[in-house]
């Protein structure tokens, strides 16, 4: 090899250490010993080490601290821990804790390299992935901004340029069709039985329309996740509502509907994100939008389920009504026929349909 890899082998008990030094060395690999972790902490503080080979058994700082202190202190060195036989459910806990592997004691030598290897190739792989996801943090970034630039640049943003927009949005995470333009047809005719007026209307419109614009600024291993995302990737979701508030309120003829973006997972009762705003604190564009939205999601196909019948839908909105819902827009969206919602939804598929053909 090239560079000589160089791992710490953390045992106190002397001979066990040399054993593990000599054989390792004459394996190609540059060894170095500590007798404590105390002592290990000190030479990790000041040299570069690519894995660390520690007993959990110790005086002073056993094994799992030492663990635990490595992960927090010096994420880039992997850790394989050596424990007894009696000490499988401690072994355990330290793979939990982020142990690259473990290795029984009484150990064969030949088993240390080979479990030092494959502790060094999945250590290697985890770096190239944090490496790869960094790069693409960096490119999502570079595309909020790139995204936020051309809508500014525009003196007016045109339905055409919006539509295209909006049609990669729905591509890219894979939405039911048209969901985006549906949600916002479901949302001006509710604007109309509440007697919005047209200008404040229009903006409802191309806010519910453009309301997961943000979501550009999501990664794709978060957004296309197909099973539950971590605590840390809803933190990284749930930003995606003032990335499209960044991204639409640059353009002067967007700056209502950047609004609507902003608020559109804010709910009634003050449990809803990203400002915990409460009752008519939310816009009112964004309380209408959530009955809208709340209808389609129901009642339209997903990969992973069929729609349901716009009975479900109705009384799941009845059910949340001045908890999630204002219950001023659930009247109103009651006072509504099945009928018509099912024709607007039908209108605009096939409009999105033609637009696709032409």
């Amino acid at each position: 090899m090239s560079e000589q890899i160089r791992v710490l082998v953390v045992e106190d008990e002397g001979p066990v250490r040399a054993l593990l030094h000599d054989y390792l060395q004459s394996r190609g690999f540059e060894i170095h010993g500590a007798a404590s972790g105390e002592e290990a902490l000190v030479l990790l503080s000041g040299e570069d080490f690519d894995l660390v080979l520690s007993d959990v058994r110790m005086p002073g700082i056993n094994g799992m601290d030492l663990l635990s202190e490595i992960r927090r202190r010096h994420s880039g060195v992997g850790v394989v821990m050596l424990t007894g036989c009696e000490d499988v459910s401690q072994a355990v806990n330290a793979m939990k804790t982020g142990a690259l592997d473990y290795i029984l004691k009484p150990f064969r030598l030949e088993n240390v390299e080979a479990s030092v290897r494959r502790a060094l190739e999945k250590h290697g792989e985890s770096r190239r992935q944090a490496c790869y996801l960094r790069d693409l943090e960096k490119t999502i970034e570079e595309r909020s901004v790139a995204l936020r630039d051309t809508l500014r640049s525009l003196k007016e943003a045109s339905e055409e340029t919006l539509e295209a927009l909006v049609a990669a949005l729905d591509a890219r995470e894979h939405q039911t069709l048209a969901h985006s333009k549906r949600v916002s047809e479901y949302t001006v005719h509710l604007a109309e039985i509440m007697d919005v007026s047209s200008g404040a209307m229009e903006a409802m419109r191309k806010g519910a329309m453009l309301h997961d614009v943000g979501k550009i600024g999501i990664s794709d291993t978060i957004l296309l996740k197909p099973g539950n995302l971590t605590v840390e990737e809803w933190v990284e979701m749930r930003r995606h509502p003032e990335i499209g508030h960044w991204i639409l309120n640059s353009v002067e003829s967007l700056k209502s509907a950047s609004e609507i973006a902003l608020a559109h997972h804010e709910r009634f009762d003050g449990q809803g994100y990203p400002r915990n705003l409460k009752g008519e604190e939310i816009p009112l564009g964004a309380r209408i939008f959530a009955v809208a939205d709340s209808l389609d999601a129901i009642t339209s196909d997903r990969p992973y389920r069929q729609g349901r019948f716009y009975e479900e839908a109705r009384w799941e909105i009845i059910r949340n009504s001045g908890t999630q819902f204002d219950s001023r827009v659930v009247d109103s969206f009651l006072r509504v026929s099945p009928e018509v919602w099912d024709h607007i939804r039908r209108a605009t598929l096939e409009a999105w349909s033609a637009e696709r053909a032409n």
